[in-house]
């Protein structure tokens, strides 16, 4: 699909300690800690990508530290709450066994365009949900982390629709549809669903049109950014031009070694990114060695003595993942 978003890429979100997301994301959740390295814009922060087995595209939740940030404050023009796929119906229930033996919050099992939902959240009230692939297509589901204490048949396959709360409704669906490609495939309540080329829940975005809840701030237990996928350099430069050629503000190209990409605001409080496919996350370490050690870009590879001297060490070997006393709480 040459010069078309092709699905989710990515979703970065804010933790108040990479230690316990990665036991929460690793320990609890089963995805693979594939890179751990630092925010290339601020290195005094840590960088962890969870994804599948091998660091698909579309399968990636992302996390930043930054230090002394404030706790986050849910309400309106944000990326509200952050969609897991699953294979069925009966992996939900799974689930909740699951999370009561780690005494994780989760509502209920609900149902939202036609597909069962079950909501949750993490120890700095970051908002997530399971969504089931029962009656899904579209965008393949990833490969379950080799090492994961998961159910194979119940695992995560990657990242599924993201909520957005806004007040600048007709703005924001507007740059999606007209600019992005999305289009507008079902409404339910204040809910819009938007998808790209028939991707499915891999490829799907829900607008929640909020006129009267408070503005929300960013921090701790909220999201930063959501990134869309793109083929490669070609593309993404197809996108720049466009993007520009729209009048929004944009960061131009930027090169992250493990992809390329561009920033962009659609509106005002929300962050864009397109990012390409590849090179991929196992161009510096092996598949063994992947999130074990600080990898650094070659960019960023003459700091690494000032850069590790700011940084708090942890132990993120696969086998200590979920291992913590502290996850047998509630939270």
């Amino acid at each position: 699909m040459a010069n078309q978003l092709t699905g989710l890429h990515h979703l970065t979100a804010i933790t108040s300690s990479s230690p316990r997301i990665f036991h929460f994301m690793s320990g609890i959740l089963g995805l693979h800690l594939i890179k751990k390295t630092v925010n290339q814009d601020d290195v005094r922060t840590y960088h962890l990508y969870f994804t599948d087995d091998m660091g698909t595209a579309g399968t990636d939740i992302t996390f930043f530290d930054f230090p002394g940030i404030q706790k986050a404050q849910h309400g309106n023009n944000e990326i509200a709450r952050t969609s897991f796929r699953v294979p069925s119906d009966a992996a939900l229930t799974y689930w909740i066994d699951r999370f009561d033996t780690y005494r994780v919050h989760h509502d209920a099992i609900d149902e939202l365009f036609g597909a069962k939902i079950l909501r949750f959240h993490d120890f700095d009230g970051q908002q997530y949900q399971l969504i089931s692939d029962e009656h899904n297509h579209g965008v393949p589901a990833g490969t379950p982390w080799r090492h994961s204490t998961v159910d194979p048949q119940f695992s995560i396959g990657g990242l599924g629709p993201e909520y957005i709360t806004t007040d600048h409704y007709d703005e924001l669906v507007g740059v999606m549809t007209d600019l992005l490609g999305f289009k507008q495939i079902a409404k339910e309540g204040q809910y819009t669903l938007l998808e790209l080329n028939d991707g499915g829940h891999g490829a799907q975005v829900i607008i929640d049109y909020q006129r009267l809840i408070p503005a929300a701030y960013q921090g701790f237990g909220g999201v930063h950014h959501l990134a869309f996928r793109t083929d490669d350099r070609d593309s993404l430069q197809h996108w720049i031009e466009k993007i520009g050629a729209a009048g929004l503000n944009s960061s131009g190209f930027v090169d992250r070694f493990y992809f390329a990409s561009e920033y962009f605001r659609p509106i005002p409080d929300i962050l864009f990114e397109i990012a390409t496919d590849g090179p991929g996350f196992l161009l510096d370490e092996t598949y063994e060695e992947a999130g074990v050690h600080l990898e650094l870009p070659p960019f960023l590879e003459d700091q690494r003595e000032a850069i590790e001297r700011n940084l708090v060490p942890f132990n993120t070997e696969p086998q200590t993942a979920g291992r913590h006393s502290y996850l047998v709480r509630v939270f």
